[in-house]
């Protein structure tokens, strides 16, 4: 394959940002956006989209660009944006479309394919074999001059080797086999301050949120959830200006406005701003929120404003699951919350649950029942039990996936016959209620999910042969891996994981201690409001 020329846009680099999953999917989510307004307003790039399907085709056909309709294979720099693992095998496949070698190592000349995104700095060794480059962490300040670098070595005509060799120890930039490791995670912005609020630079009636401004009002979770990879990976917690949220929402001049975020309930100016929202005549809508969070005067608000559905996360089916996790929720708060829920006409309140703990019990799923029990009788109570203002309760279940840069990195994770039977159980503790449904993920599909995260570089072979072979279940009857010595075993506290070729800042010793905790099923205390320098329990504050 030959060197491509430097391409003669006026002295611009011609960037593409890929984003697999298709252009509905692709608009509903805020990361790449950032990116793409980032590097848009730089007068030396020229940045263009794709958004392949699962087949790595955009249209049916060969991966083109949205702006100008060129072919993938044209651009020097290929950016993917990855939201979740499964979307791994849309990048050989997206590849080999367009005429590309899949593996790094058959790319002797350009293009460069770099991958940001969560997985970038969660756990990148599976897809590493067809990376050239992963962006670790967050777009900061050395983000932009990164792509001010890439173009002016690749108009001084340097090739692909050349290029990342210059590269591979500038902050936040992960080169595998060539970078210094572990690379140190990149942090927008100093600590307690979001700077830099995601939002929707693509407003449109084709995506998932129709005509909706999504807008990030906080980053990271200062609650410490041991199975929540982002409490971890997105420290320390930051929450957005309002004035600033205010300037983009007057900028953007949009329909709606939908709230973005792992804690909106913590943020103090929530209701002003959900007020000031109204006075311009916008409508909007808020991802979960946590049940101590929901005050009798925000509900009534949020009713007045129309909201009719309301998420809240329970996530453990007993108390004792809940402490394992040091989920530091009050069961008498999240009845409050209920009730509420069904006093002030709310029509169809969303619970969250996750199944598949190491060590769960049949007794922890019979204290789910009375629980759920409790729950229906407070609906009773209120007015959303009558007919007329009924309100509908949806319970959905996921499988615990246990996440790398968490403390159940050291976890198994649950057999699918295991998790099956759970999901059986669910349905029918879940049957007598009237007005109750429940919804689970496949087993299956998370198991999957738990090998794509937690795997190493072996991964790729298995992830190239389901993109040529016709899929995951294809995949794993040809594959010659061991998926149990992935999943099923608890790993030794000195074990070396694959993902720790980077740096997220949170002390591994930290961690540790929090998975033998979890064991005892004892809390740990979030966040500190005073900032890292106040709490020093996990390590970034000497990090930051």
């Amino acid at each position: 394959m030959s060197e491509p020329e430097a391409p003669a846009l006026g002295g611009r680099l011609p960037v593409a940002i890929v984003v697999p999953g298709g252009e509905k999917a692709a608009i509903s989510t805020l990361g790449w956006q950032s990116v793409y307004r980032s590097l848009a307003e730089e007068p030396g790039l020229a940045v263009e989209r794709v958004f392949p399907d699962k087949l790595g085709l955009t249209d049916g056909d060969a991966p083109r660009t949205r702006e100008s309709d060129s072919p993938l294979s044209s651009f020097p720099v290929l950016a993917w944006s990855m939201t979740f693992e499964e979307d791994f095998l849309i990048l050989p496949r997206t590849l080999q479309a367009a005429g590309v070698p899949p593996l790094a190592a058959e790319r002797p000349c350009l293009p460069l394919v770099m991958v940001g995104g969560p997985p970038a700095f969660l756990n990148p060794a599976p897809i590493a074999p067809f990376v050239d480059l992963f962006w670790v962490g967050e777009a900061d300040d050395h983000f932009v001059p990164f792509f001010e670098k890439i173009r002016e070595l690749v108009f001084d005509g340097a090739d692909k080797e050349t290029v990342l060799d210059a590269i591979k120890d500038l902050p936040g930039v992960y080169v595998p086999g060539k970078s210094k490791t572990p690379v140190k995670r990149t942090i927008s912005g100093p600590p307690g301050t979001l700077c830099d609020p995601a939002f929707s630079c693509f407003i449109s009636g084709r995506a998932a949120f129709r005509d909706t401004l999504l807008l990030e009002v906080n980053r990271g979770c200062p609650y410490a959830c041991r199975f929540c990879a982002a409490g971890y990976i997105y420290r320390p917690p930051r929450h957005a200006d309002m004035d600033e949220l205010k300037r983009i929402v007057e900028l953007a001049d949009p329909p709606k406005v939908g709230l973005v975020g792992t804690a909106l309930t913590d943020w103090p100016d929530l209701l002003p701003f959900l007020k000031w929202l109204h006075g311009k005549k916008k409508k909007f809508s808020l991802s979960s929120m946590r049940a101590d969070g929901i005050t009798e005067e925000l509900l009534v608000y949020l009713r007045e404003r129309g909201i009719r559905t309301v998420t809240l996360a329970l996530e453990g089916a007993s108390e004792r699951l809940r402490r394992m996790m040091s989920k530091k929720l009050d069961p008498k708060d999240f009845l409050n919350a209920v009730r509420l829920c069904a006093r002030y006409g709310v029509n169809h309140l969303k619970l969250y649950l996750i199944a598949g703990w190491p060590g769960e019990t049949d007794e922890d799923y019979a204290e789910l029942k009375e629980f759920l029990a409790e729950i229906i009788r407070i609906r009773s109570e209120e007015p959303g039990g009558r007919k007329k203002h009924f309100m509908r309760i949806t319970i959905g279940v996921s499988s615990l996936v246990p996440k790398p840069f968490t403390p159940f990195q050291w976890a198994p994770m649950a057999s699918e016959k295991e998790l099956d039977s759970r999901m059986a159980q669910l349905r029918k503790i879940v049957k007598p209620f009237k007005g109750v449904k429940l919804h689970h993920d496949t087993p299956f599909q998370a198991r999957l999910q738990g090998m794509l995260a937690r795997g190493g570089e072996e991964m790729a072979d298995f992830i190239q042969l389901a993109a040529e072979k016709g899929g995951w279940k294809k995949a794993l009857k040809l594959w010659d891996g061991d998926p149990s010595e992935i999943l099923d075993r608890e790993r030794g506290e000195d074990e070396v994981f694959p993902w720790e070729v980077i740096d997220i800042g949170v002390k591994r010793e930290y961690l540790y201690k929090e998975w033998l905790r979890s064991k005892e099923a004892k809390v740990t205390p979030g966040c500190s409001p005073k900032g890292c320098e106040s709490c020093r329990l996990c390590g970034m504050e000497s990090w930051l």
